[in-house]
């Protein structure tokens, strides 16, 4: 599942790195993984078993595919995966020219080397004296503005008015016991007027951050034409931001002129070493009429990759997550107490004993969303291997690529649909639904799920998702908590689901919940509830025979967003 603000960071260093780093020990995850490619038996059955789900769940999310990573060679890998299962299973192809693949046009925003900036005739080097960040398409040009001491970071009463530094480039200090990195969003909507921001603050930067912000980012070619106008923003050294000022800006004081800008900071897009892609399948429906029409079901192939420069101890991570951050990266990282440093190093010793730290700097994925994406291999395994059990509309599977980054390959596939849009009559997503122990969710349970947006569109479809989960065999507790309107962790809005709903396609959206390993090196196939996760994916599967069968589809009675609509948690 998206985490729009934690992503983001952890994207910037792994986004276009091409190979993964070398662990310091074997995860079980990757021993489980090898040992499940050499054995002699059939790698899945057409039965939708946990046998199946931990063999996929092993392979999908070993260390070899560096954490799926969009426009890595590992998500390449991954994506490879689920087409070789397809066409293995005889699943038909409904991507690209007869392909099971759909190309996305990501392409990497980089720095633009031809536009340097200067002031007084000091040409300033980009990773050297600055690292701008990308503020997308509509970033305005510096050349020409002049500079202005801006004040302090933070303290509003230092700082200049946004009416004074309109159209200016604002230089701002940031006080020695700060953050390095003040919100930038704050900073940009105060000055949104202004040409450009300059934090003071490059030499304090640890060496692993610079190089993640120095990172090119991915975006989706074209996703924004009417992109806002937002002002440059980058961290510069103090050696810059004197030369900018003609004078130290340890004395300056707010509202302090400097010199004129020539040059300026541009980013320009670029292709992506490795291809991005949906993957898109089709299993034929059995009514010669109905099979036209679709029921879709979704996930996403994509994680956020490896961390350039870390070596975090996995066991210590989620162990110490299970205890104090039980919400993984959706929650704010902690300073632990003396006992509770006490108590974490207990549980380690009781796990681990003597043996050495289990390093790891790769986020596998394996829950988020490895058991969505191969719950959806084992759905399509199970029609495609049994005929007398397929509906008689056709199921349409999409693996969705770059959800981490902004759900961008649905918003390509819903924008560019391999079949007719009209003919998709209902929408399943599913991501994260390979837990929801009361280890992970209080109330959670081996009959537990929580469900979104069912009747945001249609109270019918929303009655008819109600009625399959409740009744036997699945009999499935329901907790539609995250659904509210307006709930703070915006769940709405953090999938692919999203995508469809917008075009007026009934969607509903699956998971068993956060937990401490969410967007965390510890999320590991060895950690998934396999009979939980066999459970809800056999209660997809039957969900999606009964869409496909039901006689007159579900009716619309709320309003359609529009294709061009926010999101509205």
């Amino acid at each position: 599942m998206r985490n729009p603000v934690l992503a983001a960071a952890c994207l910037a260093a792994v986004a276009v790195t091409t190979a993964p780093p070398m662990a310091t020990a074997q995860a079980p995850a990757a021993k489980a993984a090898k040992a499940a490619r050499a054995s002699s038996k059939p790698a899945t059955t057409a039965a939708i078993t946990v046998a199946d789900l931990r063999h996929r769940s092993f392979v999908y999310a070993d260390d070899s595919m560096g954490g799926r990573g969009t426009a890595t060679i590992g998500h390449v890998k991954a994506t490879n995966y689920i087409a070789a299962e397809l066409a293995r299973i005889g699943a038909t192809p409904a991507g690209d020219n007869g392909t099971f693949f759909q190309a996305v046009p990501i392409v990497v925003r980089a720095p633009d080397a031809s536009t340097v900036p200067s002031v007084n005739g000091t040409r300033f080097e980009s990773g050297k004296d600055y690292i701008a960040r990308d503020q997308g398409p509509g970033m305005r040009s510096i050349d020409g503005a002049a500079v202005v001491f801006g004040g302090t970071a933070g303290d509003t009463a230092s700082m200049i008015s946004p009416e004074a530094a309109a159209g200016k480039f604002v230089l701002l200090a940031v006080p020695s016991g700060a953050s390095p990195t003040p919100n930038r969003q704050i900073l940009t909507r105060r000055y949104i007027r202004a040409a450009g921001i300059g934090v003071i603050s490059l030499e304090r930067l640890p060496d692993e951050l610079k190089a993640a912000l120095s990172q090119s980012g991915p975006t989706l070619a074209g996703s924004t034409p009417n992109a806002p106008s937002l002002p440059v923003y980058a961290y510069l050294s103090t050696a810059m931001a004197n030369a900018m000022l003609g004078a130290p800006v340890t004395s300056a004081a707010s509202g302090a002129a400097g010199g004129t800008i020539t040059g300026t900071i541009r980013f320009v897009e670029q292709p992506t070493e490795h291809p991005v892609r949906n993957v898109v399948a089709i299993v034929p429906g059995s009514d010669p009429t109905l099979k036209s029409q679709y029921v879709v079901l979704g996930a996403h192939s994509d994680h956020i990759g490896y961390e350039v420069g870390t070596n975090y101890d996995s066991d210590s991570v989620r162990i110490g997550n299970q205890l104090f951050r039980k919400g993984g990266a959706d929650e704010a990282p902690v300073t632990l107490t003396a006992a509770q440093r006490d108590t974490l190093k207990a549980k380690l010793t009781a796990v681990r004993g003597n043996a050495p730290a289990r390093r790891d700097s790769i986020y596998n994925g394996a829950d988020d969303d490895g058991s969505g994406s191969m719950g959806l291999l084992e759905v399509a395994e199970y029609f495609a291997a049994n005929p007398k059990l397929r509906p008689s509309r056709s199921l349409l599977f999409v693996w969705h690529t770059s959800e981490e980054l902004g759900l961008w390959g649905s918003e390509w596939y819903t924008d560019h649909p391999t079949v007719p849009r009209d003919s998709i009559v209902a929408a399943i997503n599913i991501d994260m639904i390979g837990r929801g122990s009361k280890t992970d969710i209080p109330n959670g349970g081996d009959d537990y799920i929580q469900l979104l947006g069912s009747r945001r569109l249609s109270t019918v479809y929303g009655d008819f998702v109600e009625t399959v989960a409740k009744a036997a065999p699945h009999a499935l507790r329901l907790d539609y908590t995250f659904d509210a309107p307006g709930h703070p962790q915006q769940y709405y809005c953090r999938s692919d689901h999203w995508n469809y709903a917008r075009y007026g396609i009934p969607t509903v959206f699956f998971s068993t919940g956060g937990h401490g390993d969410y967007h965390m090196v510890s999320d590991e196939a060895a950690y998934l509830d396999y009979p939980h996760f066999r459970r809800v994916v056999q209660f997809v599967a039957d969900l999606a025979q009964k869409a496909g069968n039901r006689v007159g589809g579900f009716p619309l009675d709320k309003p359609v967003p529009g294709p061009n609509a926010q999101c509205v948690q």
